[in-house]
This record gives C-alpha cells, sequence and structure tokens, in this order.
C-alpha cells in the first residue's frame, strides 16, 4: 500500500471514530492526527503509545475531556486497537 492509501484509509479510521462529531460536515478535520499516527504505528508504536498520543490530543488540541466522554465517540482505547491491527494488516 502506498503512502497515499494509508493516510486515504486512516483518515477514514479517524472519520468514523469523530470524536468532536463533525467528519460528515469536514472530511479532513483529523488530518492533523496522521502523520503522527502513521509515525508512532511505523516506529512500531503499540497501543498505549497510540492511546497515550490519542488522549493528549483529545485534551490538548480538540479541547476534550477524555474522562468525561461519551464511550462510543471518544473510545481511545477502542480506536488505538483497531489502528494497531489496521497496521498489522497493511503496514
Amino acid at each position: 500500500m502506498d503512502q497515499s492509501d494509508l493516510q486515504a484509509n486512516l483518515r477514514h479510521l479517524l472519520n468514523e471514530w469523530d470524536p468532536i462529531g463533525v467528519a460528515d460536515v469536514v472530511s479532513d478535520e483529523y488530518d492533523c492526527l496522521i502523520a503522527p499516527l502513521l509515525s508512532k504505528l511505523s516506529a512500531g508504536g503499540g497501543r498505549s503509545q497510540i492511546s497515550e498520543f490519542l488522549w493528549y490530543e483529545l485534551e490538548d488540541h480538540f479541547g476534550l475531556d477524555p474522562d468525561r466522554h461519551d464511550p462510543d465517540r471518544h473510545d481511545v482505547d477502542a480506536l488505538a486497537n483497531r489502528l494497531v491491527a489496521w497496521w498489522a494488516a497493511v503496514g
């Protein structure tokens, strides 16, 4: 899979997660996460590292409080598991 396909696939996964609820209006809202996630995944980052990164981004970049979350929308650990499994399949 080439880099543009990886980015498109990851964008799709992030838009499905959609922690701030805007993916149906703005398809590139989470593009700021793509390069760092691909870097972490390609360097062998596991679920805990990916989860920590996503948690930090939700709090510091998007201004959300993952402690007070809607489990269907902000489930960082579930997305981290999904991203690591996705990377194992494509990376």
